[in-house]
């Protein structure tokens, strides 16, 4: 089980200080399942690699400790050869010092971007190489993975789960470490000891600052925490991406509400002007715009939808469904469906909104999405807001050509935003008007816009 961290940075010898590990030694460090080894391959001034080294006890994996249990139940197995938990741990423990950030030597370096990379050999990802891209790819790593057949002579056996991995990028070490840390258990998907509620307090603590934003972040959350829905529902709540719009721009005046409250209240105002009473909440995630309907009186039958059983849960608890007064109980129902299948039990309603949701679907899937919601579900109102991709170049932190969310397939101009809406308007039988949300720019527009439509002959 080996691990190597690279710098350029110069003078690249200053790894070591931030490891706490000096480049002239090889250190030992006894660990509950074996040993690990720190040694430098290479420490110049142009280029420095720390090596990390575990050496896993095998029979002591299986064995009972102190009247136990071991951590391990067949002898055989993959567990000293393959990164997992087990390297989490040794993180901790070896590189506890840089993981929190800490490094009184040189204390401008903890949180300066250095060029790095990591090799990491053999990590096994349940999920093949498009998991592993998946996760460290939205990080702003480059990845680069080499796979080997389980036998070269039986090539029939196919791929192995197995895979050598180069991560590169320039970030602060910390950072890295965090992203090891946290993510090396979720490609194996299992852990060698016991999680509990303190499992929660350290994935949130290691997926500080960007946990919340990456598009994996349930996957990643099921996986870190050994599948407890309990644990992962916490630990999912207490992230609460959903609170912080993804797309607000900074705020010009602390009394104007942020987009993401100027756009949930658009919503409502529009489907109450136009006499809407049972509606639909497509793509609900975790709720907002549930909450808002739910407190008002003109709404007396409100559905959520949505593909993920993480954010319903999340809707459940911020609405209080199982403590909701008598007045209340029956109105609201949250379902689990997609998009883009036909579903009968949309069928009937008098309206219905999509709040930020078309851009999470892939641009192939729109005409099945358009069919769902237009033609088989039909309500009578529709309305669809989306980003304006003309307004993301007056977001200081948006890098040019980057969208709003790691999730985005795709965002509309205000032009490509309107011909969609009136050519599905115009196939499905509705009338659609187009307005802009949010404080207006005389170039770029307003940062979301917004499509009502309107069926023929209401």
């Amino acid at each position: 089980m080996l691990l190597t961290l690279t710098t350029t940075h110069r003078p690249a010898t200053d790894l070591g200080y931030l490891l706490h590990k000096h480049p002239e030694r090889l250190q030992t460090f006894p660990l509950s399942f074996g040993e690990a080894f720190v040694f430098y391959p290479e420490a110049t001034e142009e280029r420095c690699t720390a090596a990390l080294l575990l050496g896993v006890d095998p029979v002591g994996l299986v064995r009972p400790k102190s009247g136990g249990v071991g951590m391990n139940h067949q002898y055989v197995n993959d567990r000293p050869y393959t990164v997992s938990s087990f390297l989490s741990v040794a993180l901790a423990q070896v590189f506890g010092t840089a993981l929190a950030g800490h490094c009184k030597a040189r204390p401008d370096l903890v949180s300066q971007p250095l060029p790095l990379e990591a090799g990491i050999a053999v990590l096994p990802s349940q999920g093949g190489e498009p998991l592993i891209r998946r996760l460290f790819e939205p990080l702003g790593y480059r990845v680069a993975i080499t796979g080997a057949a389980l036998d070269d002579e039986f090539p029939a056996w196919g791929e192995s789960p197995y895979y050598t991995v180069s991560l590169s990028a320039t970030v602060p070490l910390q950072q890295l470490l965090s992203h090891l840390y946290v993510l090396v258990p979720v490609l194996d998907n299992d852990k060698h000891y016991y999680v509990g509620e303190d499992e929660v307090a350290k994935l949130l603590r290691h997926g500080e600052g960007w946990l919340d934003r990456h598009p994996e972040r349930e996957l990643i959350a099921w996986r870190y925490l050994k599948r407890s829905r309990r644990l992962v529902t916490e630990a999912l709540t207490r992230l609460a991406p959903e609170d912080a719009a993804d797309d607000d721009p900074p705020s010009l005046n602390a009394r104007i509400p942020p987009l993401h409250e100027q756009r949930l209240k658009a919503v409502v105002e529009t489907l109450k002007n136009h006499g809407v009473h049972r509606v639909l909440d497509l793509g609900c995630g975790e709720g907002r715009l549930l909450q808002q309907l739910l407190r008002d009186p003109a709404f007396t039958e409100i559905v959520g939808l949505d593909v993920s059983h993480i954010a319903l849960e999340h809707a459940r608890d911020r609405l209080h469904l199982d403590r909701l007064p008598s007045r209340l109980q029956g109105k609201m129902t949250l379902l689990h469906g997609s998009l883009t299948y036909r579903d009968r039990r949309l069928e009937g309603f008098d309206g219905a909104a999509l709040v930020e949701v078309i851009e999470h679907l892939d641009p192939a899937r729109l005409p099945a999405f358009e069919r769902v919601v237009f033609e088989f579900a039909r309500p009578q109102v529709v309305v669809l807001t989306t980003p304006n991709a003309e307004y993301n170049r007056l977001f200081p932190a948006l890098a040019a050509g980057c969208m709003r969310h790691s999730d985005h397939r795709f965002e509309w101009t205000r032009q490509q935003f309107a011909a969609w809406a009136q050519a599905v308007a115009d196939r499905f039988g509705y009338a659609v008007e187009i307005q802009g949300l949010g404080p207006e720019d005389i170039d770029a527009g307003a940062p979301s816009q917004m499509g009502v439509f309107i069926q023929h002959g209401r």
